[in-house]
């Protein structure tokens, strides 16, 4: 990776590097943010080319659902072993290593803006993970929107957490060794139920990971948003998305737990890594949410990827790879 920001502690650095020793740089370049995109980057105009734009509302919600469905292929990773676990929830995957090397294990929450997505959409990364970490991942599945809205999906991935909790010693897991995380939608539902464990003072996830995390429905209520072609996820898009969870107006007072950027006091949170590109429609949200975090002296590495999109990391580029292997270490800190 060529670039990267992270944010330690109240300390802001970019780096070159994914070591814990990192090299002080210039500043981010604020003159690039959510209303005015980055220019793709070269290694991803493939990628972009076959995506380009996605519109989704509640007529075309039901459609991509199926279509999303019918294009998923069968899965063959021969690295490691992947079974649905219905001691940990129904419709939850469990992916295992062929060697244990870990004593944790990763909470592992897909996409999908909160009306769309499974946990097979990222049984893949879970793959790289489990073998990379030596230790089992959890992908759980939860119910979508508008048909079930907030909390549903908050309750599904809770009831995973508890759940595999309650499996700990018969899964041979460390629970004070486990790391809630997501993707999008789901890593904003990692970020919620992260503020809901903190909350109920039990047993506390080691750190969270949000990857390209949709945080704040604040966004979507910037009509300024709706004008740059944001790939992927557009701020239409967000604004339905929002709307199905929320059931009610984007910006309107909201209940807790709904949106991870409205929690007002964010101290005591586990460490964290917030990464995303600087072609996403979620980088001001990100870049805000993660310096909030440092100020709250919250163990925080944030990691900001030039020209990348949303999703960007799903297909098999070096900037998608070094943004996955920049996930790995972080949370190896805490599995091992």
């Amino acid at each position: 990776m060529d670039e990267r920001l992270c944010v330690k502690g109240r300390q802001r650095l970019e780096t070159q590097s994914t070591s814990e020793e990192t090299r002080v740089r210039q500043p981010t370049d604020f003159s690039v943010n959510s209303a005015n995109p980055d220019r793709v980057a070269e290694e991803l105009a493939p990628l972009d080319r076959k995506i380009g734009w996605l519109a989704v509302n509640r007529f075309t919600y039901p459609f991509l659902r199926l279509l999303a469905g019918l294009s998923r292929s069968e899965i063959d990773l021969p690295d490691v072993d992947i079974e649905t676990s219905g001691l940990l929830g129904e419709g939850t995957i469990l992916v295992s290593p062929k060697t244990r090397t870990g004593a944790g294990a990763l909470i592992l929450i897909h996409g999908g803006g909160y009306v769309m997505g499974s946990p097979l959409d990222v049984v893949p990364k879970a793959a790289f993970f489990a073998s990379h970490l030596g230790v089992p991942i959890i992908c759980p599945k939860y119910r979508l929107s508008p048909k079930a809205r907030f909390p549903a999906a908050l309750d599904d991935c809770h009831h995973a957490w508890s759940a595999l909790l309650a499996s700990a010693k018969q899964l041979s897991i460390d629970p004070g060794k486990i790391v809630v995380a997501g993707y999008s939608a789901g890593a904003g539902l990692a970020a919620n139920l992260v503020h809901r464990l903190c909350d109920e003072r039990a047993t506390q996830p080691a750190a969270q990971m949000l990857v390209y995390p949709m945080l704040d429905d604040r966004t979507a209520a910037g009509r300024e948003l709706d004008r740059p072609r944001h790939r992927v996820w557009s701020n239409r898009n967000n604004r339905f998305g929002w709307e199905a969870y929320l059931g009610h107006p984007v910006g309107e007072d909201c209940e807790r737990y709904s949106v991870a950027a409205r929690r007002n006091d964010l101290t005591g949170l586990p460490p964290t890594w917030i990464g995303v590109g600087t072609c996403d429609l979620f980088l001001d949200e990100n870049r805000e949410f993660a310096q909030r975090l440092a100020n709250a002296k919250v163990d925080t590495t944030y990691v900001e990827v030039p020209g990348a999109i949303h999703g960007f990391d799903m297909a098999g580029t070096e900037l998608g790879r070094a943004f996955s292997d920049s996930q790995a270490n972080f949370v190896n800190r805490f599995t091992s």
